[in-house]
């Protein structure tokens, strides 16, 4: 239960960047055992805020104060912070990925026995660690082996392994489906009980909603509004309100879809597991995209649906083994994701931070990375053109960046997404494939890129779209198809669909699903 006692209060923070002014006189006020949610749009400053707080951006190189457990803190960097009991989960994750699951967790914080590493008490331990965030996987298998959502729920339980008191939770279910969400919103339940104060950002108002004991709302890098909820009965348009200083009236615009003759088509499409021979993630799928659709595919973690769309792409992902794919009519061979860009053919990555971006870019560079040919003169790139054409899709994207000189790695992980999608509208596809579009974006963004998806549509495009939240693709598609364990298991017009009805076709392989 938590009671009226602050277990930190954050006064008056102010950071600047070059050029930016990230906080600008932040306070905040969280109490002991509660659950307290921080909302903003992208660009907001909640992230930096929390970095504050945690000492990754250390004392001195902010104003203001931070007051925990009644004493005035000065954490000059992470572990300082570890060390009081506040332990944080980034968005992005931060693992690495050729160490083993016990590594990763015990990193820095190793289980010792007589001044040497015990290793099998640190594998248990890992085992028991797992089992709380709901995972029932072997502690020596190697991260990068691992699904991004189960590589979350690592990093959850790398926090759980410290003495934490105040664990802070950035996104932490943007790459989750609905049952590892419900799971680590339980968990997070269990926390409560415990004594334990939880602070999560989430764009997700749902899980907020159901979870939050306060809501803290921060925009353009002040805060908003803060005030006490009662779990499960928050007012989402409040929320949205003060997040984007402005009313939502649908979370989706409306939108008729003017759909033409069919632009792509696989049939048969049968794909190996690169990991595990014999093994296949993609069995015998066949679905059809036609011009102005936007069609959706829902599926549980670990379904196929991002194997399904990578392994078309170029082939970039999986062994193939059959299968064709017809681009207006007529078969083509994606051997390589040249070939698919040069068909007109795009993707954009459920993993931005590996498959979408170059950290070591800026905004102008990555934009035009995947179609340098629109900005050659003469063979060599202009950066006149090159300039403009970044700052289009910038200026389109409604991208939160000082300039597009400024690099991709100091941007906001939505700003991040909006650059990736940019990077592919650009060279001017006709079938987009979109996986997870809006993972990590606020509702504000979310409604601009759905209008963006939707006037993509209206060109002609065909847009496949991939997402772990049902009430997105309800609202989006205008056909979902449906995949378990490699397979499609069926498909359903817009005015036919619900979430009862997608997630029993998600959970079955049988014929059935399809009828």
């Amino acid at each position: 239960m938590s009671d009226h006692t602050p277990i930190l209060q954050m006064k008056n923070i102010t950071k600047i960047f070059p050029g930016v002014k990230a906080l600008d006189e932040v306070t905040l006020e969280v109490r002991q055992g509660e659950i307290h949610a921080i909302c903003g749009e992208n660009g907001a400053g909640k992230s930096t805020l929390m970095k504050v707080l945690s000492g990754v951006h250390p004392y001195g190189s902010y104003t203001g104060q931070i007051i925990y457990q009644g004493k005035e803190m000065s954490f000059k960097d992470i572990k300082e912070s570890e060390k009081a009991g506040i332990a944080i989960i980034h968005q992005e994750l931060t693992m690495i990925p050729e160490l083993s699951i016990t590594e990763n967790i015990f990193m820095g914080n190793e289980v010792r026995r007589r001044g040497l590493i015990d290793w099998d008490e640190a594998r248990r331990l890992t085992v028991d660690l797992l089992k709380r965030v709901g995972l029932s996987l072997n502690p020596n298998t190697q991260i990068k082996n691992l699904g991004v959502g189960q590589q979350q729920l690592v990093e959850i339980a790398k926090a759980l392994s410290k003495n934490v008191r105040l664990l802070i939770l950035d996104e932490p279910t943007s790459a989750l489906n609905e049952e590892d969400t419900e799971n680590l919103l339980n968990q997070m339940r269990e926390l409560k009980s415990k004594g334990i104060t939880c602070i999560m950002i989430s764009h997700k108002l749902n899980e907020i909603a159901a979870i939050a004991d306060s809501v803290t709302v921060i925009r353009d890098g002040r805060t908003v509004e803060t005030y006490d909820v009662e779990a499960g009965h928050v007012d989402e348009d409040r929320i949205i309100r003060a997040m984007v200083g402005r009313s939502l009236e649908n979370r989706f615009p409306d939108h008729v879809p003017d759909t033409g003759d069919v632009i792509f088509e696989v049939s048969g499409w049968r794909v190996e597991d690169p990991l595990i021979p014999g093994r296949l993630i993609c069995k015998d799928s066949n679905f059809f995209v036609r011009a102005g659709e936007i069609v959706g595919f829902a599926g549980l973690m670990g379904a196929g649906r991002t194997e399904l769309m990578r392994s078309l792409f170029g082939r970039n992902f999986g062994i193939y083994q059959r299968g064709t794919i017809k681009h207006h009519g007529k078969d083509v061979k994606l051997k390589s994701v040249s070939a698919a860009i040069r068909q007109g053919i795009a993707y954009v990555p459920e993993d931005r931070k590996v498959l979408g971006l170059n950290l070591l870019d800026n905004v102008r560079m990555t934009t035009t990375s995947a179609n340098l040919k629109a900005v050659l003169n003469h063979g060599l790139i202009d950066s006149s053109l090159e300039y403009r054409a970044a700052e289009k899709e910038r200026k389109d994207l409604s991208v939160k960046a000082a300039s597009v000189e400024v690099g991709v790695s100091t941007l906001s992980g939505g700003n991040q997404q909006k650059v990736v999608l940019g990077k592919w509208i650009f060279t001017e596809p006709d079938v987009l494939i979109l996986d997870e579009p809006t993972r990590g974006i606020d509702v504000g963004a979310k409604y601009e890129i759905y209008r963006l998806i939707h006037a993509l549509a209206d060109q002609g495009k065909a847009v496949i779209m991939v997402s772990s939240e049902l009430p997105e693709l309800l609202g989006m598609s205008d056909r979902i198809y449906t995949i378990c364990e490699g397979s499609i298991t069926g498909v359903l017009d817009r005015k036919d669909a619900d979430s009862e009805k997608l997630m029993r076709m998600m959970t079955t392989t049988s014929d059935a699903a399809a009828n």
